[in-house]
């Protein structure tokens, strides 16, 4: 049987694609969800893959002493500064749309996307870009799946049900909302204007 994953991939990337390219270039400058990134630096980031070989990208990382989070913001802060134009035809890039993170396949690729195309798309006021059936598998993965843990986010004793789509997981005390609103909270993203009705889940020090 097919993997239904990545043409959800494709569909979330060519979807970002069509929206960016028709945006006003001083929007690009809009706050993202991403501590100190702009839509320019979280759309950077997500494209390192179209542009950096694996021995590219080891190569920046040794600069970096290893350091993952410091080679994130500063290629982000590097490449945010690449033309628009270039960026948007990255986002179509078929080597991206093929790229999975290490450890983490289609499954991990499918989140990345989703999530970094929220932050981007909820500043801008934009129209959700994931389809339903993609955000309910990347809002499975980050409950039952285990994915809550690498944001420090607590969901036992918790109910979460969006209101938007046939979706829930667990039991317990209930914070409801928008999926898309659910899957950044769990993400650990302050949402701006945000749907959700109940106690915020608690994070791990």
């Amino acid at each position: 049987m097919d993997d239904p994953l990545p043409p959800m991939i494709t569909g979330t990337y060519v979807a970002l694609a069509d929206l960016l390219e028709a945006l006003p270039a001083k929007r690009w400058d809009t706050a993202s969800l991403c501590e100190g990134w702009r839509v320019r630096e979280v759309v950077a980031h997500l494209t390192m893959p179209a542009r950096y070989s694996e021995d590219a990208f080891m190569a920046e990382l040794r600069d970096d002493e290893f350091d993952f989070t410091r080679l994130s913001n500063r290629i982000a802060s590097r490449d945010g500064q690449l033309p628009t134009a270039e960026l948007v035809h990255n986002l179509r890039d078929q080597v991206l749309h093929e790229w999975t993170p290490p450890g983490g396949g289609t499954p991990g690729a499918l989140n990345h996307v989703v999530i970094h195309s929220l932050d981007i798309t909820v500043p801008l006021r934009e129209r959700r870009l994931p389809s339903d059936a993609a955000l309910r598998i990347v809002l499975d993965d980050l409950t039952a799946g285990g994915g809550h843990a690498n944001f420090g986010t607590e969901i036992q004793g918790r109910r979460l049900h969006a209101n938007d789509l046939d979706w829930s997981y667990g039991c317990g005390t209930e914070l409801s909302g928008t999926a898309a609103d659910l899957a950044l909270h769990i993400c650990g993203r302050t949402i701006p204007g945000s749907s959700l009705q109940g106690a915020p889940l608690a994070r791990s020090a």
